[in-house]
């Protein structure tokens, strides 16, 4: 379980670190290379989740977009400095449970 919730976390910051750059490049008129290397950080993005050990596609990416929700609250905090409001949480609260129950349930 550590490890899958390590792969969640580094897949998620990926995710959000690579889109991040990017949208420096495009909106805020970084240099070109943010924009290279926030996509080969995209690119790691979607190399990471192939190491999961759960077998379903979808259920591994459901359980991402999960996890995606609170790191981008966290991350949106740490670094654009917008603090999260109660709804935030909350619905950060949601995404934990649901992705939870999905990976974790007993299955027959």
């Amino acid at each position: 379980m550590f490890y899958a919730i390590i792969l969640f976390i580094l897949a998620g910051l990926a995710e959000i670190g690579g889109g991040y750059l990017v949208w420096l490049w495009l909106r805020e008129a970084k240099p070109f290379w943010y924009g290279i290397i926030g996509g080969l950080i995209l690119v790691l993005y979607g190399v990471i989740p192939t190491l999961q050990k759960f077998p379903s596609f979808g259920r591994v990416y459901a359980a991402y977009g999960g996890v995606f929700v609170i790191l981008a609250v966290l991350w949106g905090w740490g670094i654009d400095k917008k603090v999260p409001d109660n709804y935030d949480w909350i619905g950060a609260v949601i995404c934990l449970v649901g992705v939870s129950v999905m990976l974790w349930a007993p299955r027959n």
